[in-house]
């Protein structure tokens, strides 16, 4: 149960880039009273303006530079792709002593990308929340998407502890429950629980869609549950998971050549009527997924609990 008890951790907030977890951030702030003020920045136009009309963020800012000016902590939350040059644009205005974190589901690039160009007495301290729906876009935020989730923290070498103390309960303020890890652990983790299945879930949309023995009509009209969560996994942004990909290849490689493996066998399993192999194999898993209910992140419920999302 999430206290709604308000306990500032920073003064001032600087969220680059407007999505659906910064978005959600702001709200989630705002429910807890964590900032004392909030600024934005998006580089569309088009998406500064949906910000101001939907009161996202104290301020919306027109320049990164003009957003992180006199911030505690700035959030990057833009694509891994393009955290390199947001982070080379405003390092020479971070405010001495602030906190730089960013969102994103890479650490070991991002770091490469993002540490050269943060000056000395600013503190970072990559982080990646794992909450997310298929949605994007400032409106897609809402202030209970990190509730019970996990945050995770990548500290990098000759962390201030006090820095990484602070922004761990900064998360656990929005609601999150907060782990630490090393990056190349991490971006092997997410290659097995976000990446690949993501990867994977392009792809059978993708063969759907290729198969020209079943029409683009009953593809839709005759979707189970499987290949409709396929496509909701499948309708994520672009942009970000071409990123992804791009900058996390040892890892998502190495368990693609996994699940490749897997998969020959169930498939020689099929062709010899290996029904043993089968049933052990999908008692072995059926029993992770019950791990996941257990552990409070998702339930068993026919909708799997997902209704309609508000902010």
């Amino acid at each position: 149960m999430i206290l709604e008890t308000t306990q500032q951790v920073y003064g001032k907030v600087a969220l680059i880039g407007l999505g659906l977890i910064a978005s959600s951030m702001f709200w989630a702030m705002k429910r807890r009273g964590v900032a004392g003020s909030v600024s934005g920045y998006a580089r569309s136009e088009a998406t500064r303006d949906t910000a101001r009309r939907i009161g996202l963020c104290d301020v919306v800012c027109d320049t990164a530079i003009a957003a992180v000016a006199d911030a505690d902590l700035v959030v990057l939350a833009v694509p891994v792709g393009a955290m390199g040059a947001v982070a080379q644009q405003i390092g020479p205005h971070l405010k001495p002593g602030c906190t730089v974190t960013d969102v994103g589901s890479v650490k070991k690039t991002v770091i490469e990308a993002v540490a050269p160009h943060l000056p000395q007495g600013v503190h970072f301290v990559p982080g990646h929340p794992l909450a997310g729906t298929e949605h994007s876009g400032p409106e897609s935020g809402f202030a209970t998407l990190f509730d019970n989730r996990w945050s995770l923290l990548v500290p990098v070498e000759g962390t201030d502890p006090a820095a990484l103390d602070r922004l761990r309960l900064y998360w656990e303020r929005l609601g999150a429950n907060v782990d630490v890890m090393d990056a190349e652990h991490h971006d092997l983790v997410l290659a097995v629980t976000s990446h690949t299945p993501h990867l994977i879930a392009y792809t059978m949309v993708g063969v759907a869609d290729d198969l020209g023995r079943v029409t683009d009509s009953e593809v839709i009209k005759y979707s189970a549950a499987g290949f409709r969560d396929f496509t909701r996994i499948a309708a994520s942004d672009p942009t970000m998971w071409r990123d992804v990909f791009l900058n996390n290849k040892e890892a998502t490689l190495e368990i693609l050549g996994r699940f490749t493996e897997e998969l020959f066998a169930l498939q020689r399993a099929i062709r010899t009527g290996d029904g043993d192999h089968l049933h052990d194999y999908f008692t072995r898993t059926r029993a992770i997924r019950r791990g996941i209910i257990d552990a409070g992140q998702d339930t068993d419920a026919p909708d799997f609990g997902r209704t309609k999302l508000e902010r």
